[in-house]
């Protein structure tokens, strides 16, 4: 799956971590990342850690993707050790999981897991734990385990509740067979109407926050293409295939739990097509309800390399040999056409060659902590960029971007009139000139400008290589 600390949603929570161990940094635009982390203890339980084992922030957070990852794979054993007696079904389910880490799951620009430390990974590690929990009728134990998931990833930890509440019914058989009368139960219907909360959600939505949701047309369900839409339905009706049939060859636990991801799937697609439908509900979108689909993905696929091992690799090694490398090869080279200018892991302390990177490592060692930079608004979509944050691996403040910050200030609508007069600042950057950069200057303060080369007359330019220029505004 490979390492890529600072890339993606990693430009607010590595900042985040940084900012709470050095709050002497970004003193121009904490905003970006400090309001959203208001709702997680990711960023202080991280920062806690490194002052503890005295370790740098590079090696602290992959210790803590390491970690998050072993949770994973264990809590998965535990799961299907729990559904399967074949050895050979237990270790296939875990193989194809974790060769799936970096799949997409459909229409919600999630994977399975991220390829840097990410608050989902965590708390997908304690949900699953408490499913294994739930699943061994030990339920009072799945309890702090889900609230811990909670306060790193409220959105998940909420999910990973509801997979739980649901699988819990199942196991006391009390969702009954048929699909028809899990939906129409009452129980249901007033579930649905309970997670639409009152109150700020009605609220008039400012056209700046409008046009920063705009920009994730994921958040939007039924603007989704026909693929997406069976991306999201196909592994439902797998599901139940799956729950008549284990029901049908007598294997009730595999039923039970069949039955159980079936009923979260419909109740949780209920409540997403009722928060997206309306326009009155659109301060509901970035709750993102489609992303009920990470957990469903992960069972599917848990469930899916079990079979495969009992039915068709058993004990015979050339089988598991081909099943392997055919299963981890794609995904190997899925990730580096994705990640094609940055190593495939991008250890601690390892050089790299990727220019961007080499740019934002001589800005973290060579400027001022305060310096303001301003660059290409969309330079994460770059060639070769790789989605790498400026903010999260320079260490330095910038007017905001157009791709990741967008995506925050739909959960935090009041920088949406901050983010919509940056952006419209920097519109037409590709010809910009020295005049462009100084009103940049005078209106905000950016002493700083990262620019391709070959660099706009005028700019003081400190340092380049083949394709970037750091330089300051005179």
């Amino acid at each position: 799956m490979g390492y890529h600390p600072g890339a993606e949603d990693d430009a607010v929570y590595l900042s985040a971590v940084k900012h709470d161990l050095s709050p002497q940094l970004y003193p121009h635009d904490a905003a970006f990342f400090e309001v959203q982390l208001q709702a997680t203890a990711f960023d202080k339980v991280m920062a806690g850690f490194i002052r503890l084992t005295g370790v740098s922030v590079a090696w602290g957070e992959f210790l803590g993707q390491a970690i998050s990852i072993l949770l994973i794979v264990w809590s998965a054993f535990l799961i299907v050790r729990r559904l399967f007696k074949e050895p050979a079904a237990q270790w296939a389910g875990v193989a194809l999981l974790t060769a799936m880490f970096t799949l997409p799951v459909a229409g919600t620009a999630l994977y399975i897991v991220d390829q840097h430390l990410h608050p989902r990974n965590l708390a997908t590690a304690f949900i699953l734990l408490a499913v294994s929990r739930i699943m061994a009728c030990r339920h009072w134990q799945a309890a702090p385990l889900l609230i811990v998931a909670f306060l790193l990833h409220p959105i998940m930890g909420a999910i990973g509740i509801s997979f739980c509440f649901f699988l819990a019914l199942a196991q006391m058989d009390v969702i009954h067979i048929r699909v028809r009368e899990i939906t129409e139960s009452r129980v249901l219907t007033r579930a649905a109407a309970a997670a639409i909360p009152l109150g700020w959600v009605f609220e008039a939505p400012t056209d700046t926050w409008r046009k920063a949701v705009a920009t994730r047309g994921y958040y939007f369900l039924y603007q989704w293409q026909w693929y997406e839409w069976l991306g999201a339905l196909g592994p439902l009706v797998l599901f139940w295939l799956l729950a008549r049939w284990a029901q049908r060859s007598g294997d009730k636990r595999l039923a039970q739990f069949a039955w159980g991801v079936l009923a979260f799937g419909v109740f949780q697609q209920i409540v997403a097509m009722i928060i997206t439908g309306p326009d009155f509900l659109i301060r509901l979108t970035p709750l993102q309800p489609m992303r009920y689909l990470h957990l469903v993905y992960i069972m599917m696929t848990l469930v899916g390399g079990a079979l495969i091992g009992r039915y068709l690799l058993q004990t015979r090694v050339w089988r598991w040999a081909i099943f392997l490398v055919v299963i981890n090869v794609g995904m190997f080279i899925s990730q580096r056409e994705l990640f094609a200018g940055t190593e495939h892991l991008d250890l601690p302390g390892a050089s790299s060659g990727n220019p961007w990177l080499q740019a934002f490592t001589w800005v973290r060692e060579n400027t001022p902590q305060a310096a303001y930079f301003a660059m290409d608004p969309r330079y994460m979509a770059q060639p070769y960029e790789d989605f790498l944050s400026f903010r999260a691996l320079a260490e330095r403040s910038m007017l905001t971007d157009a791709l990741k910050d967008s995506a925050v200030t739909t959960q935090v609508p009041d920088l949406a009139i901050v983010w919509d007069d940056q952006q419209k600042a920097q519109a037409g950057w590709t010809h910009f000139q020295l005049a462009d950069f100084e009103r940049l200057k005078a209106k905000y303060g950016v002493g700083w400008v990262l620019v391709s080369l070959p660099a706009p007359p005028g700019l003081t330019c400190r340092w380049h290589n083949e394709a970037l220029a750091v330089c300051q505004i005179p």
